[in-house]
């Protein structure tokens, strides 16, 4: 029996009810898509999912990706592989490829629906098939002849992976020490050892690219002397794609590593044995620019792999409550020959699965409305309205470290504290999929920049060097929406309350960043605290989100008919989140406004 099982129904309730996707399409460039299309699509991938893709998890978090040293060729269990080739053998890599190359031009938003459903079912599987969207990087920034490179990449299904971190330069990526030098033939030779790279090998591909960021011969210190190379595992023919002799980059090792053991999480060694020949990308250098299209990607992705986790701790979970037998209900519980209940009767059980439900409809809503944003971007690109286009691209970086951040954090720690707990200590065991929900998804607020990573970046660069735009436009949305009154009044008065103090956070931190100009030590201030705002953040989205879920669940809820559990469902999560949540917002602003940095003064043997 399948481990996974997708909520294809809160899918589309939030594209078509609370997002209204189905008004972008029909119309370029989402010309070749409509409701009834993409519908069927997500139907598709969703038995797919359920059944091809799910039947390889269990194995392949038991067996692994498996290492030749000598070779350093990774194998996968057979069971995997042929998980992938259902994928594969299904199209669904046309999402991600270029169009002139034989991609399928889909809204973001469904695009991030159907990714939903694969990370969810078999993360890795998703994983390994991001060479398609690294084609696209390569066709859109590279040279006529790189162009041939990405065509090449998606025709013959090749893998590919990004590699930034080294053994001495984790998240500090400018201190990186892996060298290019510049060759006669306008190829270049990159020297180095690279880290953690993600999918740095496999059996069920011919060939891997890898995109290297480097330090040109004579570039200088930190990211601005980094450039982006494709460096792939085998040569080949840029005409034909015949593939010729083994370049020099290898695999070392594989990471023991905590969870998601399919993943190759591998060190890379470029160099040592033979030449590592590289083509620098677009023969421009701009490598941190050009790998932060990959990164975004990475980013959007991540947070999306851990929300799809929840999601599917939940509804195990749901599942499990209504079947397990335990205990008398708490009303006659001094009754001993009172009859057993099943544990969903139990108050705290459906607590916790409130708590999973809000979390993983809301954060749903999360990334399907950042993808909406992405389907407004390209829209308005179409159309020609470039300040609508830029407003667009600003709320979608504003987004990203939200969809990162905060759906990664939050979904980690409710898979452990509440998914697995309502297993009791079944959950504990291999019996039920929990335990490898949680070490898979434990992952997710480490790499791509860890939580704290994705708080400084929202913070410093998505609102100050912003200058606070884009979170004030989003602000004024969510104002207007509460203010508007109607169903749910109170709510939004805690929401508009919450608003309040969230700028209040923000005008705080602001405050600390300028006057560490004149006096330094107050930057810490903001560090203490911006993770703590970008959790808020994310509280105030989702329950707006929520919220708009919940005044469309009343409107319809009188002629629901079939769908009546499902509105009283939406309505009930929208105001048991709000109550729950945004309240401590309150409290994080007092805490905010008393910092005072003291911890940093502590002498280090103090801890």
């Amino acid at each position: 029996m399948s481990h996974y099982k997708a909520n294809l129904r809160d899918i589309e309730f939030c594209l078509f009810d609370l997002l209204g996707r189905d008004k972008v399409m029909g119309v370029a460039p989402y010309g070749e898509v409509d409701r009834d299309t993409s519908m069927g699509m997500l139907e598709e991938v969703k038995r797919l999912c359920e059944n091809d893709l799910a039947a390889s998890f269990v194995e392949g978090d038991r067996v692994g990706a498996i290492l030749n040293k000598e070779t350093g060729n990774v194998t996968l269990p057979e069971s995997f592989k042929k998980s992938y080739k259902a994928y594969v053998d299904g199209e669904w890599w046309r999402v991600d490829a270029p169009v002139d190359l034989g991609g399928m031009k889909i809204p973001p938003s469904v695009r991030w629906a159907i990714a939903e459903m694969v990370l969810g079912s078999n993360p890795a599987i998703h994983i390994y098939a991001s060479g398609y969207a690294f084609a696209q990087v390569a066709y859109v920034l590279g040279t006529d002849e790189q162009k041939k490179i990405a065509k090449h990449m998606v025709e013959k299904h090749w893998g590919a992976t990004m590699q930034l971190t080294e053994p001495d330069a984790g998240s500090d990526v400018g201190a990186g020490r892996t060298k290019a030098v510049q060759q006669p033939d306008g190829t270049w030779h990159i020297t180095g050892t690279k880290r953690y790279i993600t999918s740095g090998d496999a059996d069920f591909y011919d060939n891997v690219v890898h995109f290297v960021l480097a330090r040109r011969e004579g570039g200088g210190p930190g990211t601005k002397g980094l450039s982006l190379f494709l460096i792939p595992k085998f040569m080949f023919d840029i005409e034909t794609g015949e593939m010729g002799k083994r370049n020099g980059v290898y695999v070392t090792q594989l990471e023991d590593k905590m969870g998601l053991n399919v993943s190759a999480t591998c060190e890379v060694n470029l160099g040592e044995k033979e030449p590592a020949v590289g083509y620098l990308l677009g023969e421009v250098h701009e490598g941190i620019a050009q790998m932060f299209k990959v990164i975004e990607f990475a980013r959007m992705m991540v947070g999306t792999k851990a929300i799809a986790t929840l999601s599917a701790g939940y509804m195990q979970a749901l599942a499990y409550a209504k079947e397990r037998i335990q205990g008398g209900d708490m009303k006659v519980m001094n009754d001993k020959a009172s009859p057993r209940v099943t544990i969903i009767k139990h108050p705290d059980v459906r607590r916790s699965l409130m708590v999973q439900k809000s979390y993983s409809e809301g954060m749903r809503a999360l990334v399907l409305y950042t993808a909406s944003i992405q389907d407004e971007i390209e829209l308005a690109i179409q159309a020609g309205d470039k300040e609508r286009a830029e407003d667009m691209e600003k709320l979608n970086d504003l987004l990203l470290p939200v969809v990162k951040g905060y759906g990664s954090e939050k979904s980690w720690t409710l898979l452990g504290t509440e998914s697995l707990q309502t297993f009791g200590g079944a959950g504990f065991t291999r019996d039920w999929p929990l335990e490898q929900y949680v070490r898979d998804a434990k992952i997710d607020t480490l790499y791509e920049g860890t939580t704290a990573i994705q708080g400084l970046d929202f913070f410093f660069r998505k609102v100050v060097k912003d200058g606070g735009r884009a979170l004030g436009l989003l602000g004024k949305e969510i104002q207007k929406f509460a203010e508007a009154g109607g169903a749910h009044a109170d709510e939004k008065q805690m929401l508009l309350k919450a608003l309040g103090d969230l700028n209040g956070i923000v005008a705080v931190l602001v405050g600390h960043a300028m006057d560490s100009q004149t006096d330094p030590v107050n930057i810490y201030k903001v560090g203490l605290n911006s993770s703590r705002c970008l959790m808020a953040v994310g509280d105030i989205i989702t329950s707006w989100l929520l919220l708009r879920q919940a005044d469309i669940a009343a409107e319809k809820l009188p002629n629901a008919g079939k769908d009546t559990d499902f509105y009283t469902g939406k309505i009930a999560a929208a105001k048991f989140f709000v109550h729950n949540n945004l309240p401590h917002i309150t409290a994080d602003r007092k805490i905010v406004e008393g910092t005072d940095g003291s911890i940093m003064d502590l002498p280090e043997s103090a801890f």
